[in-house]
């Protein structure tokens, strides 16, 4: 078996849960293949082999030790490989990485043994029109488009399936999956969408209209937006990597081919998620 590791390098005890996972891989005769950036932040340089997205060598599964930033990080270097990503939290809410620190052991005996549930969860895929060019193109949680200047909002023309649906003036405006429903959209007042739900949700950042709200649509939609500004750009952030783009390249967004595989411990539903991460019906 090979399992690659990815890690927060700004966090301190990330290296400690690295260590303790090398040692507990290392004991069982298991392979191991670090990020790069694990491997020259440790001072690992001589003992494990890098993990390679341009490899053809067949990983297992991949191990995320950190918050949900970090996850996502993992999805997008594994994306399109078929590779299941197992979630240790190191952050703080950790929605997306719900093991913790005193369940790894017995977590990852279970991901040995096969005692687990592989998740599938909905894509999206983000491309350009009229030149332009989307750095990182899939996303696990949500494409969003945001204003550059903090004085003036952008007006957003939005289309579905080549029919316009609304002109959005606001600082933002996010497109998000059901597993993204309770990350950035969320915090903009988006609904919360089950994982499996086939659906695809718009929300409206700051908006200055009082009568628009956040949408949800069927995944099979496709999403077209140009974007005007005062400063003739705007920004993309794709799970939250950001980029500015000019504001005569249109965009377009859609649900991807392929999914992302979670690994889930049978006890870890969305329901534990909400109750346990988001305090959901607490009182």
């Amino acid at each position: 078996m090979t399992i690659a590791v990815f890690g927060n390098t700004y966090k301190d005890q990330t290296f400690a849960q690295v260590e303790h996972l090398l040692s507990f891989f290392a004991s069982r005769q298991v392979r191991v293949l670090l990020s790069k950036e694990l491997r020259y932040e440790m001072h690992l340089m001589q003992d494990y082999d890098s993990y390679l997205e341009d490899s053809s060598e067949d990983v297992d599964y991949a191990i995320s030790v950190g918050g949900d930033g970090t996850f996502l990080t993992t999805a997008a270097a594994v994306i399109g490989k078929d590779i299941p990503i197992l979630g240790i939290n190191c952050g703080h809410l950790g929605f997306l990485t719900a093991i913790s620190s005193c369940e790894i052991d017995q977590v990852l005996e279970r991901l040995l043994s096969g005692d687990c549930i592989i998740d599938e969860r909905a894509v999206l895929q983000v491309s350009t029109q009229n030149g332009g060019h989307v750095m990182m193109p899939y996303a696990l949680n949500e494409v969003a488009v945001m204003k550059q200047e903090l004085s003036s909002m952008i007006m957003i023309d939005t289309y579905l399936d080549g029919h316009m649906l609304h002109t959005y003036k606001a600082d933002g405006l996010v497109v998000a999956t059901p597993t993204g429903s309770t990350a950035y959209s969320l915090s903009a007042g988006g609904p919360l969408v089950a994982p499996h739900v086939p659906a695809l949700v718009l929300t409206p950042v700051a908006t200055h209209s009082l009568n628009v709200r956040p949408l949800v649509i069927t995944e099979d939609r496709v999403i077209e937006l140009q974007v005007h500004s005062r400063s003739g750009s705007f920004l993309i952030s794709v799970d939250g990597r950001s980029q500015a783009i000019r504001e005569d390249v249109k965009l377009e967004i859609r649900k991807a081919s392929h999914t992302i595989k979670i690994v889930q411990m049978k006890e870890h539903s969305f329901i534990y998620a909400l109750k346990n991460k988001l305090l959901w019906g607490a009182e």
